[in-house]
């Protein structure tokens, strides 16, 4: 009797914390309906030093961009593999690109 309270508590908290783990979503900003996801931070930092530039530099980050970037649906749910201050690592848990990794940056993801 001891042992199946065990595995009914132990079920509820797995649940629970698989619930709350699924709660991020992709957001879109300024009227777009889709939102960049990058391969990882490194290239997220390259592309937008170079737009940054402005001139040819700036051309050939937006061209970099669009190259290398997914264009995954907003709202779209996501899982946070980790985080820091410019944006997070993730996984995409749906739609056309589900198990995509990726990084974007912080304001695009809830």
């Amino acid at each position: 009797m001891r042992i199946s309270t065990l595995v009914i508590c132990a079920f509820t908290i797995a649940a629970s914390l698989a619930i709350a783990g699924c709660g991020h979503k992709l957001v879109a900003h300024n009227g777009e309906s889709t939102v960049a996801v990058y391969p990882d931070e490194n290239t997220f930092t390259k592309l937008n030093d170079l737009k940054k530039q402005g001139g040819v530099g700036g051309m050939i980050g937006g061209l970099g961009e669009g190259f290398t970037t997914k264009q995954i649906d907003n709202n779209t749910p996501v899982r946070i593999i980790n985080s820091d201050d410019k944006g997070a690592q993730i996984e995409v848990l749906d739609g056309a690109f589900k198990g995509l990794h990726g990084f974007v940056p912080s304001d695009n993801v809830n």
